[in-house]
């Protein structure tokens, strides 16, 4: 097979990468998805403490606007960032995780330090191993362009969601 006909290696991203253009500094979890061992995680990580952040300065409303401007300035993030690292849904893509779990926290606070704990826990497995309709949601949107950039959010508001019934299951069983 010739070089031309090769398809390209993807592109593994470093700072120069997460530098060179808004979208990749975004979806990338401003530096949190260039970690070398379970970005996802870090990225989760990241997430919480942004949240706490925001839980501080801001009202539930305002953070619901933030969330919604987040998730569509996640797309655009996303699809650029996924074309440029020449995969659909390459693992260094954070910005998902930090979205999705944004919604898990906001729609379970107010929360102590151990609901929180269990939403981090439970929102990680079900983005990590995609059971059911999370498994689902990962193959309904492949390939590259507005399409994948949707795809890669996509998979996971749909881990949150799990996350959600699940806590809503317990809730509802326990108190």
């Amino acid at each position: 097979m010739t070089a031309s006909l090769q398809a390209p290696l993807p592109v593994r991203p470093g700072v120069a990468f997460l530098l060179r253009h808004p979208a990749h500094l975004l979806a990338l979890g401003f530096g949190s998805g260039l970690s070398p061992v379970a970005p996802g995680t870090v990225g989760t990580l990241w997430a919480w403490a942004a949240w706490l952040v925001l839980e501080a300065w801001l009202t539930a409303f305002q953070v619901g606007v933030v969330i919604f401007i987040s998730v569509v300035a996640g797309w655009w993030a996303c699809a650029v960032t996924a074309t440029n690292l020449q995969s659909p849904d390459p693992g260094s893509i954070v910005w998902d995780e930090v979205v999705s779990f944004w919604i898990v926290l906001w729609l379970v606070t107010p929360a102590g330090f151990g609901a929180q704990l269990a939403a981090f826990a439970l929102f990680r497995f079900f983005d990590a191993v995609k059971p059911g309709p999370v498994g689902w949601a990962d193959s309904v949107f492949a390939g590259f362009g507005w399409r994948a950039g949707f795809g890669v959010l996509f998979d996971d508001l749909v881990a949150a969601f799990c996350t959600l019934f699940v806590i809503a299951v317990w809730r509802h069983f326990l108190w």
